[in-house]
């Protein structure tokens, strides 16, 4: 078992499901002593924390809704209080705009404005007032202290019926950016996945008029011809948060199967 996280301590938000928990149990195997497993779900943090005591690791399994400030301000203290500090913070979790709206058109001109807001308000607001919130645990960590943010493949290019979703990928890619300048020496990177075989990616293709067709849609331009797993995009968010990566900062890395490195779609 690699141990290259030996002795942190973690918050991995949206760690109920798909990526987040992925995340969350490898951050254990992989050396972590205690991990915090966030989301707006009790049932699904609390699997999640199973997991990762079952991988070796200390877990607290905390509710929070991430529109909401003072339950943001409080999974943060909570988690260093228990645990005494933090060392890695991963702002995972995300929403599309289907969690929000079952309307079939969600184009940039006739998204519900309360989507919109809906989708900023998890993705991207969120994701600077947790990192406002650990900056002061962050800064006083001295094992490597790091941030490591979910973006995706649609904040680098363009994808029909998600409009919000896009834009404040976008933004989390920037967000890295300046935090790292504005934190350094604590490090912060993002990954961008593309199609993930999570329950958010099947949400998606269940909200398509054809399920079947919407995959093979958004799997054509891969030159790697399957979905990814959650598992190898845990890997590289340990990657990213461990020493080895010690000189990687404001960097963002697509993990997609190849879809972004060309412009073809494959049969």
């Amino acid at each position: 078992m690699v141990d290259s996280l030996r002795g942190r301590t973690v918050l991995v938000t949206g760690a109920g499901q798909g990526i987040g928990r992925a995340i969350a149990v490898e951050m254990a195997r992989q050396g972590a002593s205690a991990v915090a497993v966030a989301d707006l779900h009790e049932t699904a943090a609390r699997e999640t924390a199973e997991l990762v005591r079952a991988a070796g690791a200390g877990a607290e399994a905390i509710v929070c809704d991430l529109r909401v400030r003072d339950s943001i301000a409080d999974m943060v203290e909570r988690t260093a209080r228990r645990f005494g500090g933090l060392d890695v913070l991963v702002n995972n979790a995300g929403v599309i705009e289907t969690a929000f709206t079952a309307a079939p058109d969600r184009a940039v001109d006739t998204l519900a404005e309360e989507v919109w807001d809906a989708v900023y308000e998890v993705n991207l607001k969120a994701v600077w007032l947790t990192t406002k919130f650990a900056a002061p645990y962050l800064c006083r960590s001295s094992r490597g202290p790091a941030i490591v943010n979910t973006a995706s493949v649609s904040g680098l290019t363009g994808f029909r019926n998600a409009p919000a979703y896009g834009v404040t990928k976008a933004g989390v890619i920037h967000l890295t950016k300046v935090t790292a300048v504005d934190l350094a020496p604590v490090r912060c990177n993002c990954f961008c996945p593309g199609v993930i075989d999570t329950p958010l990616a099947q949400d998606h293709f269940a909200a398509a008029p054809d399920r079947d067709a919407m995959e093979r849609e958004l799997t054509a331009p891969q030159l790697v011809k399957r979905l990814g797993r959650p598992e190898e995009v845990a890997k590289l968010a340990c990657f990213l948060s461990c020493d080895d990566a010690a000189f990687i900062t404001g960097s963002s890395y697509v993990i997609d199967g190849g879809a972004l490195a060309w412009r073809g779609t494959g049969n």
